[in-house]
């Protein structure tokens, strides 16, 4: 499962556009968008080829879920889990609401994440640390990042809020073309912990999906960083 940066950022009324950077290892670089009829909902996402589920997933219910490895602190990963997170992603299309899911879905025997949540105009954080889940609403108005505690220690999650609040500060009317240039290009010139990193090919950030949510349309932009694949499509 991907550790990830991503951003949450509104651009007007009933308008937002969410960014992944998914660091991960190169062979499990994702091999296209899928469709799926889940629960009367129709979904959009890449597909990991390993565990056959998804770090991000749209549909045309106006949901969105994304996954990032770790709830708040680096973890000790003790397999075999009784289910992958990338699946347990897809199942939250099984729930009526971000609500319902947190509390009826049995998150025992799951790897620690943190799950970002945008349902019918609210966006929610979901952290399962393996004793309890975390579950709050977040402000839909606000920008928000999250970082993958099991990747970039706390001095480096820092690093990166400090450089969003810096291109919030230089980007006062943001646009979904200017979040991909940062999720493209910000960072300090560390190929360990920039916005695209790389740990010696054993982990890289093999690719930027971006959702942008508006209109009652998702529509997903997905770019694969390792071959420069382009692919587009919406539910």
């Amino acid at each position: 499962m991907p550790m990830c940066t991503v951003t949450y950022l509104p651009l007007g009324p009933d308008t937002f556009v969410l960014t992944s950077n998914r660091d991960e290892a190169p062979q499990r670089s994702a091999t296209g968008l899928y469709h799926e009829q889940r629960n009367g909902k129709t979904l959009l996402f890449p597909r990991d080829p390993l565990a056959r589920g998804t770090w991000i997933a749209a549909s045309d219910s106006q949901q969105l879920v994304c996954v990032l490895n770790g709830a708040f602190v680096r973890h000790q990963h003790r397999p075999p889990y009784r289910l992958s997170r990338g699946i347990m992603a897809l199942q939250f299309f099984d729930y009526p609401d971000a609500p319902t899911f947190s509390q009826s879905f049995d998150f025992t025997g799951i790897e620690p994440f943190t799950l970002v949540l945008c349902d019918a105009g609210q966006v929610y954080e979901l952290r399962w640390d393996e004793q309890q889940v975390h579950f709050r609403a977040l402000p839909p108005d606000r920008p928000h990042l999250w970082a993958s505690s099991t990747l970039y220690p706390p001095e480096w999650q820092s690093k990166r809020q400090s450089w969003f609040a810096d291109w919030q500060a230089q980007h006062p009317q943001p646009t979904a073309e200017a979040i991909l240039d940062f999720h493209h290009r910000a960072g300090e010139g560390n190929p360990e912990y920039d916005l695209i990193m790389n740990r010696q090919d054993i982990v890289r950030t093999t690719s930027i999906t971006s959702v942008l949510s508006q209109a009652n349309a998702m529509r997903l932009r997905y770019e694969d960083l390792l071959s420069g694949e382009l692919l587009r499509d919406q539910v």
